[in-house]
Order: C-alpha cells, then structure tokens, then sequence
C-alpha cells in the first residue's frame, strides 16, 4: 500500500512538473550608463602649435613614451575619459621634403583601410575650413577596433593625425549609445580646431 501511494506522488509530481510553463531567459541588459554634462574647454598646451576645444572631463595626457622609445614628436598625447575608458589618441608631424604630406595622407588612409577588414560601412566626411584647416573623418561602423579617425592639416607645414580607441571588448550594440556621445566631442574639437600660427595672423 505505501509503495503503490509513493508512486502516485511520484507521478503526480512529474505532471505537474512538466505542465509548468518553460523558464524563458531574460534579454540580455547592458549596464546604465550616467552621462558627464558637456562643458568644454581650451587646448592650449606649449609643446603643440594648436588650440582646440574638449570636455572638461576629458584628461589630457602628453606621451613620453612610444614602443619603448621617445615618440616622433613632443605633440603627441591623449585625450582620455575615464568615465567610458576610452582615449583619442592624436599625433603630430611636421611637414617637410623627407615627409611630404602625401606620405602622411596615404599612412592615415592606410589605417583606416586596415580597420575596415572588420567593419560593416565607413562614412569619410571631407573637411575644408576657412581657417586653413583641412582634412577627412572616418567613422567607421562595426566591430571595428578604432571607430572614429580623422586627420587636419595646413597643406604645407601641419598634419595631426586622432584615433578613438575604446579599452573593452569591441561590442557595437553596447558601445553604440557611449560612441555618439563622444563623437560628438570629436566633431566639436574638430570645428573649432585652430592652427596656432594662423589664429596669431587673423
């Protein structure tokens, strides 16, 4: 009598255990992300011969050190936030006969080349200033690992080179919210980026 009474709880519950509705997963959620308030500020630094404007809670961090060596010219530095964990890195080349600016032109389109084995689109937006700036910025869709480039020059004696680079596992979905927030950062330095030389001129 017990064992007959033990499988009938037995195969009651195996009943009620499968007529239970089937456990979903939840979508997967991304951390929230707060936001700093955009403020902007000057770039005045002495070992460049540019001024532009960035966010306040933007650092900026000057490179002493490039592969282990002195880097090719004192104006290369980072504009790291901290909030997002993510640095442009901008390099700076004087222009002359032994490094033309054709040279620099090809190096820059060369890298985005290399970056666009991974991504889905590049969008190239052309710049040409009044103020003797010129120039091209890539923004580079997918899981690319730069997805913002550019670079500015006089033509004649300037060319500065910016790479984004985000310091986390390159994921477009996630990283889609944060990357039009700091563009947009990019595209203010960009307008209002001056050739030191020039502005004295004006």
């Amino acid at each position: 009598m017990v064992r007959i009474l033990f499988h009938i709880i037995a195969v009651t519950l195996l009943f009620s255990a499968c007529s239970s509705a089937p456990v979903t997963p939840k979508p997967r959620a991304y951390p929230r992300v707060i936001y700093p308030e955009k403020q902007y500020q000057a770039f005045d630094e002495d070992y460049c011969q540019f001024t532009f404007q960035y966010p306040t809670y933007v650092v900026v961090q000057q490179d002493t050190s490039f592969l282990g060596e002195r880097p090719a010219h004192p104006c290369w530095f980072d504009l790291y936030i901290p909030d997002f964990d993510s640095r442009l890195h901008c390099s700076y080349y004087p222009i002359s006969k032994s490094n033309p600016l054709e040279k620099f032109k090809q190096d820059a389109f060369e890298m985005v080349d290399w970056h666009n084995r991974k991504a889905n689109y590049i969008e190239e937006l052309r710049i040409q200033r009044n103020n003797g700036v010129a120039g091209y910025a890539f923004l580079i869709e997918g899981p690319a690992a730069s997805p913002v480039q550019f670079y500015l020059t006089d033509s004649t004696r300037h060319f500065l080179r910016g790479a984004l680079y985000f310091n986390t596992r390159v994921n477009p979905d996630s990283l889609a919210p944060v990357l039009e927030f700091v563009k947009e950062d990019i595209l203010k330095m960009i307008d209002t980026f001056e050739w030191k030389s020039l502005a004295k001129n004006q």
